[in-house]
């Protein structure tokens, strides 16, 4: 399991990336984070599947736009675009 930032659509999120192959990304809802994930990614990635949790923009150690407009479903998803 590898933690790290990836720049997108103008904010970091901190992205926990587990596994090879096909890429199947677990998208959290408030109040949760990446972490609400931890259970499912490693059953997955062990599946063959490569698993990326992002914190969504203003949670856990992604970036925090001061804008309440950036956090409108269309930059929200996409962040994950």
């Amino acid at each position: 399991m590898v933690q790290r930032l990836i720049a997108t659509n103008g904010v970091e999120l901190s992205v926990r990336d587990e596994g090879t192959g096909l890429p199947v990304i677990l998208c959290h809802g408030f109040p949760e984070l990446g972490y609400s994930w931890r259970h499912q990614v490693p059953v997955l990635a062990g599946a063959g599947y490569r698993m990326l949790a992002p914190d969504q923009r203003g949670f856990g150690g992604s970036s925090r736009p001061q804008a309440v407009e950036a956090y409108h479903l269309d930059e929200l998803a996409a962040d994950v675009v």
